[in-house]
């Protein structure tokens, strides 16, 4: 039986891929046998270095601390470079030049610079020209860098999902009398927001990340910063420290990768629901309201 898209596999096909199946599976049981091998080799797995992990005193002395200072540097950053980069974006769509030309200069600049070293360059800024004091400079250095790369990052992917939607639409609003940035705020943001919610939160899960490089260049106490006292503290537990560490970093990106899904699925049936039929009055009810300004 064969589909649109491809043809029904024949019997050969079909045992070629169980054979392909069956060797991946046997490779990656002998990669894990390894990897245990060696761990149970060096002494990694005994319960004395994993022990500290099941009591309340690592969370709340090492990892519950960094873990908020990690979350409070990326919600900081993400409600700033949100913004900042639909704004961005939005301005290199402008037809205006005086518009356009500096922010695709700003976007451009800012994008092809290293993350680490715009938190370093923020940290000497503040260090220097402020008067922010040593306590707060690396979450100010960390938040400052984060902002700045990934608003022209954030730009970027705005632009290019505007720019994906159908010409037609910006055509069929202003042929009712809308101006731009009426159709910009209500006909192509809207439908775009969907298609680039995936990137979006994909580049939010990297400014999540990108906490790290605070702690292990400014000396910002996040959460793999927390891996080190922890060790000391426990002793040669490095190992299962960032194991621990590595499996909170995953359970808040799937975390905020989960509720990115189920968000886009509402939006999108949401979309499909509230479809409407409009009538000659309406459509002319809409452009007298564009052309006036004014609310019916």
């Amino acid at each position: 039986m064969s589909s649109v898209l491809y043809d029904a596999q024949g019997p050969r096909a079909k045992r070629r891929n169980i054979l392909y199946t069956v060797s991946f599976i046997v490779a990656a049981a002998a990669v894990v046998w390894w990897v245990y091998a060696a761990l149970n080799e060096k002494h990694q797995l005994d319960w004395v270095l994993w022990k500290p992990f099941f009591s309340s005193e690592a969370y709340t002395a090492y990892l519950w601390p960094g873990l908020r200072n990690t979350l409070k540097a990326a919600a900081l950053a993400m409600i700033i470079a949100l913004p900042l980069g639909a704004v961005l974006g939005i301005a290199r769509l402008s037809d205006h030049v005086w518009v356009r030309v500096p922010a695709t200069v700003v976007v451009e600049f800012f994008r092809a610079i290293p993350v680490l070293v715009l938190m370093i360059f923020g940290n000497e800024l503040y260090s220097q020209y402020t008067d922010v004091s040593s306590d707060d400079r690396p979450l100010y250095a960390v938040v400052t860098g984060l902002v700045l790369y990934n608003a022209s990052v954030l730009a970027e992917i705005v632009r290019a999902g505007i720019l994906a939607l159908p010409k037609g639409q910006s055509e069929a609003a202003m042929a009712i009398g809308l101006r731009k940035n009426q159709v910009m705020r209500l006909i192509l943001l809207p439908q775009a927001v969907t298609a680039m919610l995936p990137a979006i939160v994909s580049q939010l899960v990297v400014i999540v990340k990108d906490t790290a490089l605070g702690g292990a260049v400014l000396t910002y106490p996040e959460l793999l910063a927390s891996a080190n006292p922890m060790t000391g503290y426990y002793g040669a537990n490095t190992i299962a420290s960032f194991t621990v560490i590595a499996l909170i970093y995953v359970i808040i990106n799937f975390s905020l990768t989960s509720f990115a899904s189920w968000l886009e699925r509402r939006l999108r049936r949401r979309k499909k629901s509230s479809g409407a039929v409009l009538g000659a009055q309406d459509v002319a009810d809409i452009a007298g309201t564009a052309s006036t300004g004014t609310a019916a």
